[in-house]
């Protein structure tokens, strides 16, 4: 398989699908497109039909594009692995990851994936709004399913996928989550994610891309 992906400092929903198949153990190549220059749109239509990335070339030989359709597709090829095995469980991590595929539009706006920014911001009360909503979602699934294991809905599901680039934007933008009513829960749960080895593999490899691009 092959998987298109964006710059890994900036492209959150690259970083998705690359978690996932990370975990699924496949082997996998890796193509990284740089964005915002003139010739990134040319450059992914070579792969994908949206000029977006990412994408993915199966082993069949045709492409996936999107990150939800991706993670789709590596998960059925290991069932039972990439969601809880507990109904319930199951249908949280499915609907809390389609919540973060369709929504939080204005906390991806102002507070873009950027994996070397440590910063403090102002948020907006669009931005604030999502922030409490996230709180919410990440305490309510700790609470009911965290006995099973530290993710969301215990055991690593494609829903810790979707939330890993918010817990880089909080950490990023300095966000304090205890000011946007966690009691803990949320917090910790972040943590979990941005000390996940996968994700630590993928933030050395854009710290070095920065370094290279500066």
């Amino acid at each position: 398989m092959e998987l298109i992906i964006g710059d890994k400092n900036k492209s959150s929903w690259s970083l998705r699908p690359w978690l996932v198949l990370k975990r699924s153990g496949r082997p996998f190549t890796e193509t990284v497109i740089r964005l915002d220059v003139e010739s990134t749109a040319a450059e992914i239509l070579k792969h994908s039909p949206t000029a977006k990335v990412p994408a993915l070339r199966t082993d069949e030989g045709h492409v996936v594009w999107d990150s939800m359709a991706i993670c789709v597709h590596i998960a059925e090829k290991e069932p039972g692995k990439f969601w809880p095995a507990d109904q319930a469980a199951r249908d949280y991590a499915r609907s809390a990851s389609c919540e973060m595929h369709s929504g939080f539009p204005s906390l991806r706006g102002e507070c873009p994936m950027n994996l070397a920014l440590r910063t403090t911001l102002d948020l907006s009360e669009a931005t604030a709004k999502d922030v409490r909503r996230l709180v919410a979602l990440f305490t309510e699934g700790r609470r009911r399913f965290g006995a099973s294991g530290p993710y969301l809905c215990g055991t690593w599901s494609v829903a810790d996928a979707f939330f890993t680039p918010v817990a880089t934007r909080f950490r990023s933008y300095g966000i304090a989550l205890s000011d946007h009513g966690d009691t803990g829960e949320a917090g910790a749960y972040c943590a979990t994610l941005l000390n996940d080895p996968d994700f630590q593999d993928w933030e050395r490899a854009a710290v070095a891309e920065v370094g290279q691009a500066a």
